[in-house]
């Protein structure tokens, strides 16, 4: 009987092939160990980056739409907690967005109009010192202690130069008729997506959120009052770092009597809306000036004036002003930076850490457990207690 049994198994080709060899491990069994595991991670992760880049190439092929929306959407969270302090007030709905919206185009308006006119008469003054002070810093490092000679510092600035007029850096730039006209359609968008942001933000939300229920609409709905707590946060206290920068570093101009102490404040005030990079390429640019105009030891004192109150900024003022609202190391604000210059200019510098904070932030709310669960528990319990 054993020897027929095993003949039968020599003769049945079915047989054989569901019956493993022995030492061999079925398909469950080579996916469901160490290897199996790793592979199943990576192909997920290559999935996600693939995903990730297809849409960042879709959305770059919109960016005239998507900017406009994503600085409207910023602008939005951060002006809502005013909106909503006139609404508490007894004003009306549409009235309060009004005047929110009107109070924040003015002085939007008002800061553009005074950077404007303070860096626009004096701009030509401004790159010819800047250059002024790059011949002498380069002169100094030729003629110095330091052990650096002329084709590296050749070197380095043909590589400043070359990614300033690369295609990457003139994204960011305006140049051309099309590309004002791109900047001026992109306005007009900005203000209207803005204003229907600010008068009907909760019921797009509520809207884009109605597929889901249960306890996926409850943590979108948390991801949606982060995300605004994050973006209002981080605009609102930028802008109050940047204005405390403006008056510390052009306050010791003044004093110390460098020139172009106003237009050089105002390139403080903008360099400050990009963390870490911004400050100090405006702290160099103004020491830069003050070597030419007022010698070395000028310019050594705003370097320490501008190291000063980056010190300030960053271990004092930053986390009492934003709280919890940038929770991002200094090297994922870099990389976030650089990813941000490469994809579309000046404007993805500015964007780039605000939407990585915003992201961040989603994926803690999404992975946290809060015990939403438990709480919609007892309403499930007494729904199915209902129905019967």
């Amino acid at each position: 009987m054993a020897l027929f049994s095993r003949h039968h198994r020599g003769t049945c080709p079915a047989h054989d092939a569901a019956v493993p060899e022995p030492g061999s491990k079925t398909p469950q069994q080579l996916w469901g160990d160490g290897y199996g595991r790793v592979g199943i991670r990576a192909a997920q992760t290559l999935l996600i980056l693939a995903v990730s880049v297809v849409a960042v190439f879709a959305l770059l092929q919109v960016k005239l739409l998507v900017i406009p929306m994503l600085i409207a959407l910023i602008l939005a969270a951060a002006i809502s907690p005013f909106v909503n302090i006139l609404k508490r007030r007894g004003i009306n709905d549409a009235l309060a967005t009004v005047i929110a919206f009107i109070a924040l185009l003015a002085v939007l308006g008002g800061v553009f109009t005074v950077i404007y006119f303070s860096v626009r008469s004096q701009w030509d003054d401004l790159v010819q010192q800047a250059s002024e002070g790059v011949d002498q810093l380069q002169e100094f490092l030729l003629n110095g202690p330091l052990p650096i000679d002329a084709a590296q510092i050749d070197s380095a600035r043909d590589a400043i130069v070359d990614f300033a007029t690369s295609s990457q850096a003139r994204s960011g730039a305006i140049t051309g008729l099309s590309v004002v006209t791109e900047f001026l359609t992109g306005a007009v968008l900005l203000v209207v997506i803005l204003f229907f942001f600010l008068k009907d933000g909760e019921r797009i939300w509520a809207f884009l959120i109605s597929p889901f229920k249960g306890e996926r609409a409850s943590r979108l709905r948390r991801v949606g009052t982060r995300s605004q707590e994050v973006l209002g946060g981080y605009v609102r206290g930028t802008a109050i770092v940047a204005l405390v920068d403006t008056l510390g570093i052009g306050a010791a101009l003044l004093v110390l009597q460098v020139p172009l102490a106003l237009p050089l404040a105002m390139v403080v005030f903008i360099g400050a809306f990009i963390p870490i990079v911004g400050a100090t390429m405006a702290g160099i640019l103004a020491a830069l000036v003050a070597l030419v105009a007022n010698g070395p030891v000028v310019a050594l004192i705003v370097v320490a004036v501008v190291v000063a109150v980056n010190q300030l900024e960053g271990n004092l003022l930053q986390p009492v002003v934003m709280g919890k609202s940038l929770q991002l190391h200094a090297l994922v604000i870099l990389l976030a930076l650089t990813a941000g210059t490469l994809l579309a200019g000046i404007v993805g510098a500015v964007l780039a850490v605000p939407i990585t904070a915003v992201a961040w932030s989603i994926i803690k709310v999404w992975t946290s457990d809060d015990g939403t669960a438990h709480r919609d528990a007892p309403d499930r319990r007494a729904a199915g207690t209902a129905a019967q």
